[in-house]
């Protein structure tokens, strides 16, 4: 059994073919381009072939599972887009699969990442903040395939306004992009080059008292939105993905430090906070596993 895996993402999208016991036989990625529907429709085309029994795609969000739409903040020309009849269309007589891009993050390290627990809240640091979650070996989707979006909980509501119509979201305060608008505003400059993420972290790692700031920001931002989702849920491993994710111990050292600090309630203070196991790759696996749950296969778990 071969599935095909997309990863729909705001600046890139991915495609991959696995099979049932979790091994990836190849993958390719290309910017979104001019045209999305355009990409979407290459990458299928490259990638699908008889052998292909099922397709999961992870898409970033908002989407409308029931409906198969979807409407990436990032990606303006895609608003209540038809993705599943679209891929259905290029994959005819296969079953189509959809959740959320940070939700196929969260399946696919609960699936091939090496970790023991039986849930788990993924959490992606990117261009946006997105987040899933794994609740007793499923994934939890909730009513519209939402669930665990926590890049989109207000953390300041009277902070900035957010792509999604709200103010002070997690997402305004912890993803790249914001981080750095942060940044510029507190008087950060770069001497040369592009004033992004990557640029933002070699300033920190350099020591540099505004970006390590911005930093300290967005992980106590992520802390407190992490510790309401576990205080609701009693979840105990949270793994962190991502291109601002990517810092490591930049991002990940403040992070735990500030969840550690504010921790109350004892099913709290035990939080396991950890870097992707799977790198770019852990959407790819989970939106494999999604075709895969959906044939009523079984998910075969690294020991």
């Amino acid at each position: 059994m071969t599935v095909l895996a997309l990863d729909i993402g705001g600046t890139k999208f991915a495609v991959a073919r696995v099979d049932a016991s979790g091994a990836l036989l190849d993958r390719a990625e290309h910017p979104v381009g001019q045209s999305p529907t355009a990409t979407l429709r290459g990458l299928v085309a490259d990638f699908a072939d008889p052998s292909v029994t099922g397709v999961g795609i992870g898409s970033a969000g908002p989407i409308d599972a029931a409906a198969g739409t979807v409407s990436p903040l990032n990606i303006p020309r895609w608003r209540g887009y038809p993705l599943v009849a679209a891929v259905q269309r290029l994959v005819p007589g296969v079953p189509v699969s959809l959740a959320g891009d940070a939700q196929c993050m969260a399946l696919g390290e609960w699936w091939r990442g090496g970790h023991s627990g039986s849930s788990l809240l993924g959490v992606v640091v990117s261009t946006g903040v997105g987040g899933g979650l794994i609740i007793d070996g499923r994934p939890w989707t909730g009513r519209t395939g939402n669930a665990g979006h926590i890049g989109h909980v207000p953390i300041d509501p009277g902070g900035d306004p957010c792509v999604c119509g709200a103010r002070g979201c997690l997402e305004t305060i912890a993803c790249g992009p914001g981080m750095v608008r942060w940044a510029l505003a507190q008087g950060w400059t770069l001497a040369t080059g592009r004033p992004d993420a990557k640029a933002l972290a070699a300033a920190a790692r350099a020591g540099a008292r505004v970006p390590l700031a911005a930093f300290q920001r967005a992980a106590s931002a992520l802390a407190t939105a992490i510790l309401g989702t576990a205080a609701v849920l009693d979840i105990r491993d949270v793994v962190i993905g991502g291109g601002v994710a990517a810092a490591g111990d930049l991002l990940l050292d403040p992070l735990r430090k500030t969840i550690a600090e504010r921790a109350g309630m004892p099913h709290l203070r035990d939080l396991h906070v950890t870097p992707t196991a799977l790198d770019r790759d852990a959407g790819l696996y989970g939106a494999a596993a999604l075709a895969l749950l959906a044939s009523g296969a079984p998910l075969t778990r690294p020991h």
